[in-house]
């Protein structure tokens, strides 16, 4: 399986299983993608599946489907715990919940600090306070936060630690003053949000990229987001289409592959076994350059997931 070398030597698969929105017979799930042949899970505490995708990975190394040191387990900061104080406990909290020693990534999931809840009242806790409301933490500044993360690779419980959903003059903010800098940016990424720059900008400071919601609105639509529902499909794109026509794989293959050839990283999910197998082979064949420029022109600079589009605040993407 393709790796991307990260900046402290740990290799990360190129391809991996993503968890969001997995929450039916998730333990099953987890286990029959690593007997498929998945090596990465990316997880979080706001998926709220953890235990069970813990249930699955234990299953999996008990049958010996894998060894524990074979699956690249990525995990997140939820934005209620950014406070210096949260960051260990809730850290350890998820591990417990994984049945896990360690993680071998763990990002900070928004670069947005939310005020603090317990986790005995809520958990996931999400976006909003007990009125429903969104309330921003009084403290928590970033420096703060990367510090805890830090702490937590000093203690063995973390490998690597990164950021998600982070723009360009954030980053370069924290690189200032990170003693162990990020090594993995996770972003979405499909044809009609293609951030350029911030790919580039990530690649100079030898940030590796790992792309989610690589089919666009697929995502979204389940959702009832309206944005997404009046987005055009990319897996019936004409674009997309006649370019897995011309390499016999299907549109899902293609979309996922214009990012692996492009040297990122990608977290798809499917519930369906041939798809779930198809997925992890895109790198199989290699897309034309004028194939690649085609879909280049695709970009709308159109983002799905967006704070201020589903809460009406939060306007990080500002």
């Amino acid at each position: 399986m393709a790796t991307i070398t990260l900046r402290n030597g740990e290799k990360m698969p190129q391809v991996g299983f993503g968890l969001w929105k997995v929450t039916e017979n998730t333990a099953e799930v987890v286990e029959n993608a690593l007997k498929t042949g998945y090596r990465l899970l990316d997880g979080a505490a706001d998926y709220g599946n953890e235990v069970e995708a813990g249930k699955g990975l234990k299953n999996a190394i008990e049958k010996g489907i894998v060894k524990r040191e074979e699956v690249f387990v990525t995990s997140k900061l939820w934005n209620t715990f950014h406070d210096k104080e949260n960051v260990v406990p809730i850290a350890k909290k998820q591990l417990a919940d994984w049945g896990l020693d360690y993680f071998d990534l763990y990002l900070i999931h928004f670069p947005v600090s939310l005020k603090y809840v317990d986790p005995a009242v809520r958990y996931p806790p999400g976006w909003t306070n007990e009125k429903g409301e969104v309330e921003l933490a009084k403290g928590a500044p970033l420096h703060e936060t990367w510090a805890a993360m830090e702490e937590l690779v000093e203690l063995g419980l973390v490998k690597s630690i990164g950021i998600s959903n982070m723009q360009g003059s954030l980053i370069l903010d924290l690189l200032k003053y990170a003693k162990i800098k990020p090594a993995v940016l996770q972003i979405e990424h499909h044809p009609y949000l293609q951030q350029p720059s911030l790919i580039k900008l990530a690649k100079e400071q030898d940030i590796a990229v790992t792309a989610y919601s690589s089919f666009g609105p697929a995502s979204f639509i389940e959702l009832g987001w309206e944005n997404a529902k009046e987005t055009p499909v990319l897996f019936e794109h004409d674009t997309i289409t006649s370019i897995a026509k011309a390499h016999n794989v299907t549109p899902a293959q293609v979309l996922l592959r214009w990012s692996t050839q492009r040297g990122l990283a990608v977290i798809p999910k499917s519930n369906n076994q041939t798809r779930l197998e198809a997925n992890l082979k895109v790198n199989d064949f290699d897309l034309t350059e004028d194939e690649i420029k085609s879909i280049a022109k695709l970009d709308r600079g159109l983002r799905f997931n967006n704070p201020e589009d589903y809460l009406g605040t939060l306007l990080i993407f500002a």
